[in-house]
């Protein structure tokens, strides 16, 4: 199963997605430490999967969007071009953030630099796990990782970053 979309959207995803700039373990690692919530509710949940939506529309990116907390679905859109695979792509890769409390591409990276593949050697069923880039751990200071925020329809490492420069704006509007 591959994860891609149609390379006509990649042009308008501008310079912080360049394909060939793949962040290190460290900047990823970097990235989790920094991008911390003071609270998650539900009304951060909606805006966030609304800001998500915002910034998905205007690069007209096939995505679908979910944040989850507890084991709760508290957000959820599926925009133009994107599939039910989409849908299947968030549920395993979110599973990956759900069991090791990083990252998803973090997780796969971690894996890379051991130089073998999730697939390989996490003995997890690759039908129920994706160590793919597009699900972030939302973490509450003071509590830990409470849920996740993923999106999938753009190769992963683009998926990644969507999510990081979304939180990045979000987490920046509050302080």
């Amino acid at each position: 199963m591959t994860h891609k979309s149609n390379p006509s959207h990649h042009q308008e995803l501008g310079p912080k997605f360049h394909p060939e700039l793949t962040p290190s373990l460290e900047e990823l690692e970097k990235e989790e430490r920094r991008l911390v919530f003071r609270q998650f509710t539900h009304d951060d949940a909606w805006a966030l999967g609304s800001l998500l939506v915002e910034l998905a529309r205007q690069r007209q990116a096939p995505l679908a969007i979910d944040i989850h907390r507890a084991g709760q679905q508290l957000f959820h859109a599926a925009l133009p071009g994107s599939t039910p695979d989409n849908d299947a792509w968030i549920a395993r890769k979110r599973r990956v953030v759900e069991r090791y409390g990083s990252a998803s591409y973090l997780v796969g990276a971690r894996f890379r630099a051991k130089g073998t593949t999730f697939e390989e050697s996490s003995r997890l069923d690759p039908d129920t796990y994706a160590a793919h880039g597009g699900s972030f751990p939302i973490t509450v200071e003071g509590v830990g990782v409470v849920g996740a925020v993923t999106v999938s329809g753009l190769p992963q490492l683009q998926d990644h970053r969507f999510v990081v420069e979304a939180l990045e704006e979000f987490l920046g509007r509050g302080r």
